[in-house]
């Protein structure tokens, strides 16, 4: 349907969408939050630490948007600054150290693309993360639970596997941003939106995801138990894979063959 693309991405970007602290807290036991990338500050647009999930220790981290006016101002809207990324990637080593399973949430528009934030190295914390997560020895899994905007949302998504709600968007570049390029006009975004294949179906159809997630009761108990049930699931199979790295290299081959294959 046309215009049907678009429509997905007003509805991930809704503000009635649980944000990354809601799924921590409804899924995992015991939440112990972590600070400070130990070189800048610390970034509010991405939270983590320590947590349980049917007895077993995880790391988690998530985007956060915030829900009202004055908690999205603070927390950025989920755009992250390179302080952000590098807490996360702090807590991913801390993890891999422990032995512990790597969880993120992943929901922004992408990263802050502010004068500050480039100054600070935004381009290379992106960069570092993409490279230490793809040699991280504990299993990675990503959830894309609104949007997943460009390299910031894929330096959280750079796992053994990445799951994506039902609707849940993930692409290059906005649709506005790319109707600017490709027209000088952000009225044709949703025009954009149908060329850049950002579904969850079209995801799954290119290899990138592995599992969507239906959004029935979304933000209801059992909708968390669903996630729960599947995570914890996956956390075991993961963690019993003899040759986890092996495997997640093939699968990011496997993504870079279907593209190859779909320009030709």
């Amino acid at each position: 349907m046309k215009g049907g693309a678009y429509e997905r991405v007003k509805k991930a970007r809704a503000g009635s969408r649980p944000t990354g602290l809601d799924y921590i807290s409804n899924i995992f036991d015991g939440f112990l939050e972590l600070h400070g990338d130990r070189c800048f500050g610390d970034d509010g647009a991405v939270v983590g630490g320590i947590a349980e999930i049917d007895g077993v220790p995880v790391t988690v981290i998530a985007t956060e948007k915030g829900h009202s006016a004055r908690e999205r101002a603070a927390r950025c809207f989920g755009a992250p600054h390179p302080e952000g990324y590098r807490k996360a990637l702090r807590l991913m080593k801390q993890a891999e150290k422990f032995g512990r399973p790597v969880i993120c949430f992943v929901d922004t528009s992408g990263a802050y693309c502010g004068v500050e934030a480039e100054e600070r190295g935004q381009g290379r914390a992106i960069a570092e993360n993409l490279m230490e997560m793809s040699t991280l020895c504990v299993p990675v899994i990503s959830v894309i639970t609104g949007e997943g905007g460009s390299g910031g949302a894929l330096a959280l998504a750079a796992g053994d596997r990445v799951w994506m709600l039902s609707g849940a968007v993930y692409s290059v570049i906005s649709p506005e941003g790319c109707a600017s390029i490709l027209w000088k006009d952000q009225a044709k975004a949703a025009d954009a939106a149908e060329s850049l294949r950002l579904t969850a179906e079209d995801a799954a159809a290119l290899g990138i995801v592995e599992r969507i997630l239906p959004e029935d009761g979304i933000g209801k108990t059992e909708f968390y138990g669903r996630i729960r049930e599947l995570l914890s699931e996956e956390i075991r199979l993961l963690s019993n894979e003899p040759d986890l790295l092996g495997q997640r290299y093939e699968r990011f081959r496997r993504i870079a063959a279907a593209a190859i294959k779909e320009k030709s």
